[in-house]
């Protein structure tokens, strides 16, 4: 069976990505299960879609926890303990990351026994434009490593996927997804299918008897002020808002009142500071600005454009 995860964040088609792969399988013959997985229903928070493909039914269900390909559409995601990218990684598993560090830069980074690839990340999209043909870039890339999908096929799964959304997506989406599959046709067949995994050889749940705690304690209210301060929920940002200060008015109750995250403060002198260890990108700030000067920039080499 071949068991296959794409990682990446909210807007960068990871689902598309699962169902295009899924729907090529099913048309070279195969039986498939394929799924997304969200946490936050975010943009630019972490999620993941699997798929799995076999010859004869799928028992399995659930999270992938073995897989024998992982493809990683946004780079930074590594990093981030909660996307879990390696996962049940193996010296059998092949990762291959969008990025523009190569496959040996990687390799090094990461320690891991197994076959690491890369492919050239895909351009940042312009401000308030979603990101373009990510989803099928994974997918003819996870066509091609696995070696039993034609090009026919891909194509194919591309255009059903996405026919809803007109001629102009699906030929700019066939076209990433085909110059994937390209990309790494010297890599053709390198994932091969993994073998069954046997249930009845994990180990039994040890349970453990929990004594009874104060109500202070295990209420699930949360009494203590400040708590989300520890989290820094600034990583899921895709976008970055940014203020033109020459251009602000400092009618700071607007943006500060109207973002969803509190996350932007007023200075004394009522210009507004955004917190972006806590900016989740959603930029409504952006859109509610009178005086348009808050713009939004693509977060990937976005370090040092904030005044």
């Amino acid at each position: 069976m071949y068991r296959i995860r794409f990682h990446g964040r909210g807007g960068q088609g990871m689902k598309t990505a699962s169902c295009i792969l899924g729907d090529a399988f099913f048309a070279e013959g195969f039986e498939v299960q394929d799924a997304p997985r969200y946490g936050a229903e975010r943009r630019g928070a972490p999620i993941f879609a699997y798929v799995r493909a076999d010859r004869a039914a799928i028992n399995e269900r659930g999270i992938i926890a073995r897989p024998d390909l992982v493809v990683v559409a946004d780079d930074t995601l590594v990093t981030v303990p909660a996307a879990a990218v390696l996962q049940g990684v193996g010296a059998r598993t092949v990762l291959l990351i969008c990025s523009n560090d190569d496959a040996a830069t990687w390799t090094a980074r990461l320690k891991r026994d197994c076959r690491v690839l890369t492919l050239p990340a895909p351009a940042a999209p312009e401000a308030g434009q979603a990101q373009a043909g990510v989803g099928a870039l994974c997918a003819g890339a996870a066509a091609a490593l696995v070696g039993v999908i034609g090009r026919a096929a891909l194509e194919r799964a591309v255009a059903a996927e996405l026919a809803a959304h007109g001629a102009p997506v699906v030929a700019r989406n066939t076209a990433q997804a085909l110059a994937a599959y390209d990309a790494l046709a010297a890599h053709q067949g390198l994932v091969s299918a993994g073998g069954a995994v046997d249930a009845g050889a994990r180990a039994p749940v040890d349970w453990i008897d929990l004594a009874a705690e104060d109500a202070a304690a295990a209420a699930p209210d949360i009494h203590a002020t400040a708590t989300s301060l520890k989290a820094a929920t600034g990583l899921w940002r895709v976008m970055r808002p940014v203020i033109d200060h020459a251009h602000c008015h400092k009618c700071s109750w607007i943006c500060s009142t109207l973002c969803p995250d509190s996350a932007i403060a007023v200075d004394a002198d009522h210009a507004p500071r955004i917190d972006y260890d806590h900016c989740k990108g959603c930029l409504v700030c952006v859109a509610v600005c009178p005086s348009h000067a808050i713009r939004a920039i693509p977060e990937r080499g976005a370090a040092g454009a904030v005044p």
